[in-house]
């Protein structure tokens, strides 16, 4: 046995929750996705997806994608930088930054991608980078590729934020980087106070409008548009996975940034562009959720609902402001049996755990379509109060 293998032969945490049968992740879906789908044998009510304008489904973006596969093929066969620019990207890129409202994007495969890419290419040595603790997974790793120094500020805090930015010089090249909404707890950065800050202690802002774009803003354009502050914020990221019903990712920015990361980035550079079918579908619910507005306005309804209902029947939910809904149940244990017992009973909601949150924060995270009926929202709420009152994580 080689030394990999002999490392990694003691990791058995997941076979702990295989055995104890409350092992909650990678079931198989067997139907589009949507409100309700068909996953494991069993017909559940989806509660997991971060589909928020429910487009993944939909007929005009499914038709989009197949008119891509038969016009262009499967896929592109090489990066952007060389072979594999299509039209379509560009027509993409440059509706996109109409949309955002800023000079020019650049589209990427993923959205992980992005972050990890552009971080580490904007800030360089003698910069400074500081982050909320709870920025994505894919800012953290963006952050320990640059070679600028690395910071960050409790989560929301505002003075704490300032406290750090008082002990850098100046002229220092400083980017402050945040989720618009946090994918866990569903709360919103305090962009108005950090784009203060911004011009008070010298600084740059990137703000991360995964969870916000086609929720939040003027045809669902994000947090930035939301607060006004989009000409005020350097770098806006956002993804195709989500409201998009596609995959992959992009940044908007200033023209002369754009120029230098198309021609650095390496996670741009030395990655295959994304598929032709994927490309079309995100620029076909770019359209859609433009022409669409009352898409939204239904997110918001649902949500309003959902809020709150689960208010109403005891739940924790924290400072959610947003389509994610936590329910805190503050145990690891418990959190595995809620996703299990709510499966079984035709919920499908996603465990929250290490090192996605602290060990005393764990949480089921409850995520809303704009296509949820307040029927569906009921039903939930109902089967997840039993389970919560059931093991004693809320009163009855």
């Amino acid at each position: 046995m080689g030394q990999l293998q002999e490392r990694y032969k003691a990791y058995r945490e997941p076979q702990k929750y295989i055995k104890a049968g409350v092992y909650p992740y990678f079931r198989e879906i067997t139907s589009k996705q949507g409100t309700e789908v068909e996953m494991d044998g069993h017909h559940v009510l989806m509660f997991g997806s971060n589909a928020y304008t429910g487009l993944t489904g939909d007929e005009r973006v499914i038709k989009a994608a197949k008119d891509a596969l038969d016009k262009y093929g499967s896929g592109c066969a090489g990066s952007r930088f060389l072979n594999g620019t299509l039209d379509l990207h560009v027509q993409l890129e440059k509706e996109l930054a109409t949309y955002i409202n800023k000079d020019e994007t650049l589209c990427f495969s993923t959205g992980f991608s992005v972050n990890q890419g552009v971080l580490a290419m904007v800030v360089g040595r003698g910069d400074y980078i500081i982050c909320d603790d709870r920025d994505h997974a894919s800012i953290v790793d963006g952050r320990r590729l640059s070679f600028a120094k690395q910071l960050h500020y409790k989560h929301n805090d505002m003075e704490d934020l300032e406290k750090v930015l008082k002990s850098l010089p100046y002229e220092a090249v400083k980017l402050i980087v945040v989720d618009g909404v946090f994918s866990m707890e569903g709360d919103l950065a305090k962009l108005p106070e950090i784009v203060a800050l911004k011009h008070k202690y010298n600084c740059s802002v990137m703000v991360d409008e995964a969870h916000s774009l086609g929720v939040f803003g003027k045809d669902g354009r994000g947090i930035c548009d939301h607060f006004g502050l989009t000409d005020e914020v350097d770098l806006i990221m956002g993804t195709f996975s989500k409201s998009f019903a596609s995959i992959g990712g992009f940044i908007a920015a200033d023209a002369d940034t754009i120029n230098y990361l198309r021609h650095t980035c390496r996670s741009y550079i030395f990655s295959a562009s994304n598929t032709p079918a994927a490309t079309a579908a995100a620029l076909e619910a770019l359209h859609i959720i433009q022409q669409e507005p009352e898409r939204i306005e239904k997110l918001w309804n649902v949500t309003r609902y959902a809020l709150h209902r689960f208010r109403e029947e005891g739940f924790e939910i924290g400072d959610t402001e947003s389509p994610i809904i936590p329910l805190y149940v503050h145990d690891v244990e418990k959190t595995f049996l809620v996703t299990k017992l709510a499966f079984e009973a035709g919920v499908f909601i996603n465990p929250v755990i290490p090192p996605a949150c602290a060990p005393q924060d764990t949480l089921v995270r409850m995520a809303l379509m704009s296509t949820h009926t307040e029927e569906q929202v009921e039903k939930g709420v109902q089967i997840l109060k039993k389970i919560f009152v059931d093991l004693g994580i809320i009163k009855s």
